[in-house]
């Protein structure tokens, strides 16, 4: 076995694929340090603008998200102390339950550990083997995993493919459970799924539809979501998001009718075989709603700024796929030529994601630009620095 390891650790390492820690004080700030190894024991510490981070909103440096979160560390402590159905529950998590809910305009909300252990738990419990789910190719793995989990049959259709996706629901119209499962906005490509045809779709083949809104949560439709934006809120049944990209925390929710709330409360393994969040993190997590109900429109400043740097890559040639979001891939192709367009855009001072198989597709690996609303000011400082990679030719 041990040899088997360390093949597939070399075989990583010469296809450009071997992962390592990046050594950065504060990976969630407008900026970033990263102490970087000169050799012979010698090292130096850099500060870059920060272009990877999920914090789309800069949420995670608000004053008032943050002092909420510190209150309640000195009033309640640092763990809830077991799952939620034992003694892991306190009043903090049943109001931001209640908030979540009308935020999403639900009849109820469940909160999990993370995006994760919420995908997992919904699709573990809903599906089983005799259960058809209709996937996107390029939903988030929390999705694929929960489906393979479930073992219920895992049916896939080319990305946001609307005519696939109705050949497959044609094809498998007698399977008794159906369920049609999208990311609203995918994470490694920054386009948006055809809420509306997978929606009309479900209704006409009696199919459930769940998305998952970890990307557009805080910044679409008011900072409901995509669904939201889209006007089809009422049409999708499960709407899953997270806290930990715009909302600047961390855990996740799913919001629903009230029946399937309490059947995951009583189903989900992730929810119920977990220690639940810390005082901390849920009193931040409702300080973001609370703050982001009050200012709905910072989603659309961002998305706007986006458009802007999005649209100015591509006058300098840069491939951003069907980046419509403020997730703009530059797609280069191969492993090695991303690694190297990296590093060029460290040497100017510019953090961000370099993206490999099996993230996304083989031949199209990419720099994950997140933009944020707390970086416009350094615009014109990342733009210089990709007409730089530009002329430099990699």
């Amino acid at each position: 076995m041990r040899d088997k390891i360390k093949k597939k650790l070399n075989e990583l390492r010469e296809n450009s694929l071997f992962r390592v820690m990046p050594e950065i004080s504060e990976g969630a700030g407008k900026y970033i340090s990263v102490e970087i190894n000169k050799g012979f024991g010698k090292t130096e510490v850099r500060k870059y603008i920060n272009m990877a981070s999920n914090n789309y909103l800069g949420l995670a440096e608000i004053q008032e998200i943050k002092r909420a979160s510190a209150d309640a560390v000195l009033e309640l402590g640092t763990t809830s102390g077991a799952s939620r159905i034992v003694t892991g529950n306190y009043n903090l998590y049943d109001e931001l339950e209640r908030v979540t809910a009308e935020f999403k305009q639900t009849e109820a909300s469940l909160v999990f550990n993370s995006g994760y252990a919420a995908n997992v738990a919904v699709f573990f419990a809903l599906a089983d083997r005799n259960t058809a789910v209709f996937s996107d190719k390029l939903n988030h793995a929390s999705i694929i995993d929960g489906i393979l989990l479930s073992g219920a049959k895992h049916i896939r259709y080319r990305h946001n493919d609307i005519e696939d996706l109705a050949a497959l629901l044609e094809k498998h119209k007698d399977e008794k459970d159906k369920i049609i499962a999208t990311d609203t906005i995918f994470s490694m490509d920054g386009d948006v799924c055809r809420l509306r045809a997978i929606v009309e779709l479900a209704e006409a083949y009696g199919a459930m539809t769940i998305v998952d809104e970890a990307h557009a949560s805080g910044i679409f439709g008011r900072g409901r979501g995509y669904a939201h934006e889209a006007g089809l809120e009422k049409r999708v049944d499960i709407h899953m998001g997270t806290f930990s990209k715009a909302f600047g925390s961390f855990g996740a929710y799913v919001a629903a009718d009230r029946d399937i709330i309490d059947y995951l409360r009583n189903k989900g393994r992730s929810f119920i075989y977990s220690t639940s969040l810390p005082p901390a993190v849920v009193a931040a997590n409702l300080a973001a709603l609370k703050y982001v109900e009050d200012h709905h429109d910072i989603g659309y400043r961002l998305l706007d700024a986006a458009d802007d740097i999005r649209r100015q890559l591509q006058v300098m040639g840069f491939d951003t796929g069907d980046s419509v979001t403020q997730i703009i891939p530059v797609i280069l192709g191969t492993n090695e030529r991303v690694l190297m367009a990296k590093e060029f855009l460290m040497e100017k001072g510019i953090y961000v994601g370099a993206i490999r198989p099996p993230t996304v597709p083989v031949n199209t690996a990419r720099l994950r630009m997140t933009v944020r609303l707390d970086v416009l000011d350094e615009t014109e400082r990342i733009l210089d620095a990709f007409r730089a990679l530009k002329a430099a030719g990699i």
